[in-house]
C-alpha cells in the first residue's frame, strides 16, 4: 500500500468525494452528487479555516477516499485540543482493503502532531461494521450522542 497518497483535497476532487459521500444507504438519503453547488460552498470555508483538514486517499491518480479533521480548541481537560474525525468514505471498491485504518491511523497521528490529547469520532448507530471497525482501531464506545437536525 505504499503507493497510497494521503493529501488534502482540491477542489477538483469534490465529484469523488460527494460520490462517496453518496454510496451507502444513509448518504444515498441525504446527498445529492447531481448538483455540487452546496458542495463547493462548503469546501470553500473548510479551505478557509485552518482548524479544518479535508482530505483524499489517492492512489494510481484515483481518489478512493477521504475524511474531515477538525481541530478544537477547549477549556476542558486542562485546555486540551481535542480533534474530530468526519465523514470517513472508502471507495466501495477499495473497501476491506486496509485503507480505512490507514486514514484513521494518518488523522490519529496528525492530531498528535497538533497537540491533541483526545481524538473523538462519532458513527451513525445503524452502523455496526463501522463501529467494529473503530474499536479494532482502539476507539472506545464511551459517549451518547446527540443531534437535532435544523
Amino acid at each position: 500500500m505504499s503507493d497510497l497518497e494521503i493529501r488534502p483535497a482540491r477542489r477538483s476532487d469534490l465529484p469523488d468525494i460527494v460520490a462517496m459521500l453518496a454510496d451507502d444507504p444513509l448518504g444515498a438519503r441525504r446527498e445529492s452528487p447531481e448538483d455540487l453547488t452546496p458542495y463547493t460552498t462548503a469546501f470553500e470555508r473548510l479551505a478557509k479555516d485552518p482548524a479544518q483538514q479535508l482530505v483524499v486517499a489517492v492512489r494510481e491518480g484515483r481518489v478512493i477516499g477521504t475524511l474531515q479533521l477538525t481541530v478544537i480548541p477547549g477549556l476542558a481537560r486542562r485546555g486540551a485540543l481535542r480533534s474530530v474525525i468526519e465523514a470517513v468514505r472508502i471507495h466501495a471498491d477499495a473497501r476491506g482493503s486496509g485503507l480505512g485504518a490507514q486514514l484513521i491511523e494518518w488523522a490519529v497521528a496528525e492530531s498528535r502532531r497538533q497537540g491533541c490529547q483526545l481524538v473523538q469520532l462519532t458513527s451513525d448507530a445503524t452502523r455496526t461494521d463501522a463501529h467494529r471497525f473503530y474499536q479494532r482501531l482502539g476507539f472506545e464506545a464511551s459517549h451518547v450522542g446527540f443531534k437535532m437536525t435544523l
